[in-house]
């Protein structure tokens, strides 16, 4: 039986924390905030900030500003780097008003896997959108499944076309559950 995939994204909950875009060593937001989702090794000159837009209960994983960049506590990023040492970029970020340590996780995978038809629901970009840097590419994904058969070896990226979609493998979902990871929040693919 093939392994099964899930898709992993925040619980979001009233009372948790809400994170912004982040900042760089000069206080001022990163220029791209979606590279950080982009399935692929991003270069960072300097220690990036995150700031708190939104105090409340610290998570160990969520996901930052308008780019939904996952930050991820020490404790569960070592998951990822023992079971996926290939599929991810970890790198160090401060969390405003906060001693513990931080990550920012980067998926360096992209692979085409999206199943269109076994999917509930798959929009594309259309002429008529008048979005021609956006033509082909998904617009709306619904009931996502992917096909196994075109991940390989990979247990964390990013599917090409709907890059919010961050999937993990079964195995790290497994752990992230037996260390009672909090804001996580998993869907099958």
């Amino acid at each position: 039986m093939p392994e099964r995939f899930f898709d992993l994204a925040e619980n979001m909950q009233s009372g948790n924390w809400d994170l912004g875009d982040p900042l760089d060593e000069q206080g001022q937001e990163v220029e791209d905030p979606w590279m950080f989702r982009a399935g692929r090794t991003v270069q960072v000159t300097g220690r990036l900030t995150i700031p708190i837009d939104e105090p409340g209960r610290r998570l160990d994983f969520c996901t930052a500003g308008i780019g939904a960049t996952p930050i991820v506590h020490v404790r569960i990023a070592s998951i990822f780097t023992e079971l996926a040492p290939g599929d991810v970029q970890l790198i160090p970020v401060d969390i405003k008003g906060h001693l513990d340590q931080y990550l920012m996780l980067v998926a360096t995978k992209l692979i085409r896997c999206i199943d269109d038809k076994a999917s509930r629901e798959v929009l594309y970009w259309k002429p008529e959108d008048e979005r021609p840097d956006k033509l082909g590419q998904y617009r709306a994904v619904a009931g996502m499944r992917i096909d196994r058969s075109k991940v390989g070896d990979a247990k964390v990226f990013r599917t090409w076309g709907w890059k919010i979609a961050l999937i993990v493998s079964e195995d790290i979902k497994q752990a992230l559950e037996r260390a009672k990871a909090t804001g996580v929040r998993f869907r099958e693919v």
